[in-house]
Formats: C-alpha cells, structure tokens, sequence
C-alpha cells in the first residue's frame, strides 16, 4: 500500500515536471534487505523517496533508474532479476525481481492566484474547467471555503500572503488580486527577491494603480526588467467591470500568454 508522503513526493515532482522512476520489489525468494512491495523514487539526481534496501542493491537501482531516465524517450517499463550474491556480490543469498515505472509528464500548467474575493470566486470557476492546475492563496477562511471544490483547485489559507510565495511552482502563472496595492506590494518584492521562475505576473487593477505600483516598485528598488514584466491591468478589455466579465477578460488573455509561450 502507498503511504502518503510516497504519493506526495510523486505529486511534488509531476507538478515541478521532474522526471522520475518508481523501482519496486514484486518478486522475491531467500533473504533480501527489504520485502516485496517496497519502492523506492529515483531523479536524475538520485533518491528522491522510499527504499529497496540501501547499500549495493540501492545503488543497482539508481544507476538503472538513471539509464532509464537518460534522455527525452517515450515513458517506459522494464523487468530486471538479480541474484544478490552472484550478481551483486551481496552477502544475501536470496534472488529478487525489481519492476521499473519511468514517468516524464511535461510541466503542468500552473496558476497561483492571491486573492479569493469576487473576481476570484468566478476566475476559479471558470479556470477548473481547463487543463491546469489552480492554488488560490488568502488569509481569510471564510473566502477560501466559498470556492468551488474540486480537484485541480487547492484552498490555500495562510497567515500572512507573502507565505504564500512558496506554493509558487516554477514557470507558473501568478495573479495578484488581493485586497489592495499596499497587500500586493509585499508579495511582488518576495516574488523578485526570491529570483523566481514566472510565465507572467498579473496584478489586477486600474490604469491609475498600474501607475502607482510601478512607481513605488521603482522607488524600493527593484530592477525595471521586473517591472516592466508585471501585466496591470490585468485582463483584456472585452466586457464591463463586474466580477463575471473581467473573470473573463483574465481568461481570456491567460489564453493567449499560454498559446504565445
């Protein structure tokens, strides 16, 4: 059975686009270090997760898990049988039969939106019927239960927005619509000074808060490429100002940045 920080570290490396391999035991006869079921998670880099049994059958594992993952080829499978002392030079002198899963998902699209007012209520609803991923981040508890529940959405409470930043996947899309510039601005000086890796960063607002916000960014002294790569206002230009119509103007231009790369 998969224990729960097991599915959690696959989770964690599907939405960072890691590629990763699952070994795990299905077979075995005589003395092996583990018991048939256990698995073990490989990077590129090495153990991620789990165990088959540490030391030289560990080793074995990982060099497999790593030929397997050389390369951009197509997701695969492979069977491998070892006999511990002849094969490995193990002291065991039992035999074991290892099933190797490689998965290479491509990065998930990923949107982050702080902020779950009236906008945000109607962007989540909006946003859960297309194939991405959506973590809406607030401090108020009573906001975050009014979303929709569903499965590409996480509520997300937190009690001050900038620990928030964190849940922040690289290359994602982030959406700033709190309840104002002055909560904002703390989260566009971690999201700069943290040096993250962002598609595009939308902060919602007027002409006149765009303005307002550039010039404070300028003043505090953040760097002008970071400024000038924040989209305010956000949302195109295609309806009036209730929360329904600018949800989809936000949609719609979350579209076209996608489709543009």
């Amino acid at each position: 059975m998969l224990d729960r920080s097991f599915i959690r570290q696959i989770e964690s490396l599907q939405r960072e686009g890691i590629p990763f391999c699952v070994a795990t035991i299905v077979d075995a006869r005589g003395s092996i270090p583990q018991i048939i079921g256990a698995r073990a998670i490989f990077t590129r880099e090495g153990l991620a997760h789990g165990t088959v049994g540490g030391g030289t059958l560990e080793a074995t594992c990982q060099k497999k898990a790593a030929e397997l993952l050389e390369g951009d080829k197509a997701a695969r499978t492979e069977f491998e049988r070892y006999n511990l002392q002849q094969d490995l030079g193990m002291t065991c002198g039992g035999e074991l039969a290892l099933f190797f899963e490689v998965y290479r998902q491509k990065l998930t699209w990923n949107i982050v939106i702080f902020g779950a007012g009236h906008v945000a209520q109607t962007l989540c609803r909006f946003l859960v019927e297309l194939d991405c991923r959506v973590v809406c981040v607030d401090t108020r508890a009573e906001w975050l239960e009014r979303l929709p529940r569903n499965d590409k959405l996480e509520a997300c409470r937190v009690g001050n927005y900038c620990d928030g930043v964190d849940r922040i996947a690289p290359g994602a899309d982030v959406i700033l619509m709190t309840t104002g510039h002055s909560s904002d601005m703390p989260i566009l000086k971690a999201i700069e000074n943290r040096r993250m890796s962002i598609a595009h960063l939308g902060v919602i607002g007027s002409e006149a808060k765009s303005g307002i916000v550039r010039r404070q960014l300028a003043a505090d002294g953040l760097p002008r490429e970071f400024i000038d790569s924040i989209v305010c206002p956000l949302g195109d230009k295609i309806g009036n100002n209730t929360p329904a119509e600018i949800a989809v103007g936000i949609v719609s231009q979350l579209l076209r940045l996608r489709n543009a790369g």
